[in-house]
């Protein structure tokens, strides 16, 4: 074997170097973002209190902080300006009608007959037509929180769209493995208000996902009360009392997810709440509801970018930290399986010779830049140098 195919071999490995390197050294994804994707998937006038569900989500999401350009709408939109709505181009959640879900600002990606299984499925996955803009994807990434909201008409490990289709449990399961194989999440709650809605996340196997229902198998989800001025029930109880239960909240509030999950009476919601969080690796009265209702991210000052390679750049270098123990020479040089220098007398010698200096200078020069591209860049160093030696043995 000549030298280019070790070359090749070399730059094949590079890739699978860095991941190594970025695994040991302890770097994983922070929630940078929050997205919202909002799913009423019932159609006709009957059905007005789903899109009034979604609506008053959406209201509630964007009071909290999520940017209409991180919300995701999907509804028919045939109620606010249907012809048997005596009040037109207003949707209303509560029969006092103090507040106009629909408003002036309302932003919905996708309407009518556009509502179906393979957009949702699209939306999630991100297997879009280069025809569809960027306003209709969710652009999340492994930094995100995703809340997914549906509601609609949904039996035992279904749910209907528009009375012509229906999503399984395992697809929902499979779209969101394939969210995660891509990594377009950090963290995803799902909630769902349907009849029987626990089951449509009974096939779930992706960690980092949390799930929320109005109801367990067999039993049903229902309405809240009636509008005799619209005709029809406005709101259903499950997301009529989640909502009492952000009207009390804004966007510093630390209220849980686990105070949330016990806010539900079964004798109100008519049925029993539930909740799923065997994916899902944080105790959750750590959680805010604000890591998915809202868009608040706790800001650290840095002197730098990230720790790097030599744990410099934090706001407080007079002591060591935690990322400084982390990142020293000896755990870079296990990092590239080097772990007999780690023990041997002569990584101690270099330490204290004009080499050592020369090797914190380049570690300081890594601080500066995306770690993980030196990494790569080191790696294909050390890759041409090895490559030339064995050419110059030919």
């Amino acid at each position: 074997m000549d030298g280019s195919c070790y070359f090749f071999i070399l730059l094949a490995l590079v890739p699978l170097w860095t991941s190594k390197a970025s695994t040991q050294l302890g770097f994983s994804a922070i929630h940078t973002n929050n997205w919202a994707f909002l799913v009423c998937t019932s159609r006709f006038w009957f059905n007005y209190r789903h899109m009034a569900n979604t609506l008053s989500i959406y209201r509630t999401v964007k009071r909290l902080g999520i940017p209409d350009n991180r919300i995701i709408l999907m509804l028919a939109d045939d109620v606010a300006c249907n012809s048997r709505n005596n009040y037109p181009a207003q949707v209303f959640n509560n029969e006092n009608h103090q507040i106009n879900l629909y408003g002036n600002n309302i932003e919905v990606d996708y309407r009518g007959y556009e509502v179906t299984v393979e957009n949702f499925l699209r939306v999630l996955t991100g297997r879009h037509d280069s025809t569809v803009p960027r306003s209709k994807q969710l652009l999340s990434d492994e930094g995100s929180h995703i809340l997914l909201y549906m509601t609609g008409h949904g039996g035992d490990q279904f749910l209907k769209f528009q009375d012509s289709e229906e999503i399984q449990s395992h697809d929902l399961a499979d779209a969101i493995e394939q969210m995660r194989e891509k990594r377009r999440f950090k963290e995803l709650l799902v909630m769902v208000d349907t009849c029987q809605a626990a089951t449509l996340y009974s096939q779930l196997y992706s960690p980092g996902v949390l799930a929320i229902s109005s109801s367990l198998k067999g039993e049903n989800s229902y309405s809240h009360h009636l509008d005799a001025d619209v005709g029809v029930s406005v709101v259903d109880r499950f997301t009529f009392y989640t909502l009492a239960f952000f009207e009390n909240l804004d966007i510093y509030s630390n209220a849980s997810l686990i105070r949330l999950f016990q806010s539900y009476n079964p004798e109100l919601l008519m049925s029993h709440a539930h909740y799923r969080g065997d994916l899902f690796s944080r105790s959750l009265d750590q959680v805010p509801v604000t890591n998915f209702f809202g868009s608040v991210m706790e800001t650290v000052h840095t002197k730098a970018a990230f720790h790097g390679f030599t744990g410099h750049g934090i706001g407080h270098s007079a002591e060591p930290s935690d990322m400084t123990e982390k990142f020293d020479h000896a755990t870079l040089l296990e990092t590239f399986g080097m772990p007999e220098m780690v023990a041997s007398n002569s990584y101690h010698e270099v330490k204290d010779c004009e080499s050592g200096a020369l090797w914190h200078w380049v570690l300081h020069q890594l601080d500066m830049i995306d770690i993980e591209l030196h990494v790569g860049l080191v790696g294909l160093l050390v890759s041409v140098s090895i490559s030339s030696l064995l050419y110059s043995r030919v």
